[in-house]
Formats: C-alpha cells, structure tokens, sequence
C-alpha cells in the first residue's frame, strides 16, 4: 500500500474493516490473511481497530445468558408484528 497518498490508504483501511470480522473468525484464506496482516502491521488506527473487536468478541463470549421474562418476549412479538404491518410498501 502506498504511504504517501491519504485517500488509497483510507480505502485499505476501509477494505480491511469490511472483513475484520471474518478475520477474527478464521474464516479467509491465507493469501487475505496475510494482506490483513501486513496492513495492520503499519497502520496503527487498524491495530487499535482490530484489538478493540477482539476484545469486543471475547467479552461477548464470555457473557451469561440471561432468561427473558414470557411477558418480554411477547410484548416484543406484538411490537415487531405492529411495526411491520405499518411498513409502507
């Protein structure tokens, strides 16, 4: 990547955001990989990006789940069924 134009190193970084997820995941090849990595390895907003979604991920990971009360989740039902019988369309 090219240091010296602000606007091609804005899109890498955008790229690199699109997949980062997948990244973390394991779940693309080497070759895209291996790009991610050598991007994150001289951008430091990337860097800084990549380690908040990862502990982002570890968290949620570790969270409980929490049981729902009946009456939440049918409230929840009713208001969703009302939204989309108001969609236009």
């Amino acid at each position: 990547m090219k240091r010296n134009n602000p606007k091609h190193a804005h899109q890498g970084c955008i790229a690199l955001f699109e997949r980062l997820s997948e990244y973390i995941d394991r779940e693309l090849d080497p070759p895209t990989c291996r790009d991610i990595e050598a991007h994150i390895e001289s951008c430091k907003p990337c860097q800084v990006c990549l380690e908040t979604l990862k502990q982002t991920v570890d968290l949620c990971r570790h969270l409980q789940r929490q049981q729902v009360p009946e009456t939440f989740s049918l409230k929840l039902r009713e208001v969703i069924f009302d939204l989309v019988e108001k969609k236009p369309g």
